[in-house]
């Protein structure tokens, strides 16, 4: 968990994007320069009742003196996007993080392909728009549900060199779907290649990377690989405290610390962003998440409270 200083700015634009889909333009306060970041980074928004979302950064690297974000509206989220979309004023003060990158950009390829899944496209706009300033070739695979599910659209059909640079793929059915193992067969033996997108979509993609060189292979997820684990049956124990908490079925550990506010600090609520992530003290955790490495998995030093569960009876948390 990050102990930064937070940056406050202040709300100066929201757009509707998409059916669903607004973003959100944050400039500084007092005049106060915002830190640079690079393409792919993201931010850490705090909202009310203790809530950390992490968004993407869309804008232009070299774009300066603003952040903007996108957000998508999600009916089974833990009320963030929700908030975002029914709260927010024009003018209203924000505390952020710095921004931070675990989604970086190899901006020395000569080729870069990109495959996104609907809200999934918000990185990879600074990324393309990067490569742009850079004068490096990409190609972008954009797959939406609807029409007016699909984001950015005039700014995606604005940034094209040429016809085929931007490939829109628009349906839900399967048909409609994106073949990914196409793309990735298509691609320079060179080339870059990127995806942000549901997990399917990143599974996919993986797989169809698999003979790759995994320098060459880059992917953000928004979603968990593996469902969180909420079987209960086992015991949490704060060391600093020494409150004891049964953590019962259907509940995850996230979800018992809050009903009974112990502040903890999340934003993905799906082992993605590394937020969560508290020491483990004593006891064998079920690493649910796709933050931390194999090898910390099997150090058992860590565990993200937002998915993953407990292998021993009880589970002593740096808490």
């Amino acid at each position: 968990m990050s102990h930064a200083p937070l940056i406050e700015v202040r709300l100066r634009n929201i757009r509707l994007e998409a059916e669903g889909i607004a973003s959100y333009e944050f400039v500084p306060v007092n005049g106060t320069p915002l830190p640079a970041f690079t393409a792919g980074a993201h931010i850490d928004l705090h909202l009310p009742r203790e809530m950390v979302r992490s968004y993407s950064l869309v804008n232009a690297p070299s774009d300066a003196g603003r952040y903007v974000i996108a957000v998508q509206r999600d009916a089974q989220g833990r009320g963030g996007s929700a908030w975002m979309h029914e709260a927010p004023r024009v003018g209203d003060r924000f505390r952020i993080s710095a921004p931070s990158n675990d989604f970086a950009l190899a901006e020395d390829a000569r080729r870069s392909v990109f495959i996104a899944g609907g809200i999934g496209i918000t990185p990879v706009m600074s990324m393309m728009r990067r490569l742009d300033a850079l004068g490096r070739d990409w190609k972008l695979h954009y797959a939406s549900r609807t029409p007016e599910q699909t984001a950015f659209i005039d700014e995606l059909r604005s940034l094209q060199r040429h016809d085929d640079q931007v490939a829109f793929c628009v349906g839900a059915t399967r048909e409609a779907r994106l073949s990914i193992r196409a793309i990735v067969e298509a691609a320079p033996r060179d080339a870059h290649l990127y995806c942000c997108g549901p997990a399917r979509m990143i599974e996919d993609f993986l797989d169809a990377c698999a003979a790759r060189p995994a320098a060459q292979v880059h992917f953000e997820r928004f979603s968990a690989s593996s469902e969180a684990a909420t079987e209960g049956g086992f015991e949490v124990v704060l060391k600093k405290s020494g409150q004891r908490f049964e953590i019962a079925p259907g509940k995850t550990i996230l979800d018992t610390l809050l009903d009974h506010q112990v502040d903890v600090q999340y934003s993905c609520s799906a082992g993605v962003c590394g937020t969560c992530r508290t020491g483990v003290i004593d006891g064998q955790p079920d690493h649910r998440d796709d933050y931390l490495t194999d090898e910390e998995k099997r150090e058992n030093r860590s565990i993200m409270v937002c998915c993953s569960g407990a292998r021993s009876k009880t589970l002593v948390l740096d808490l």
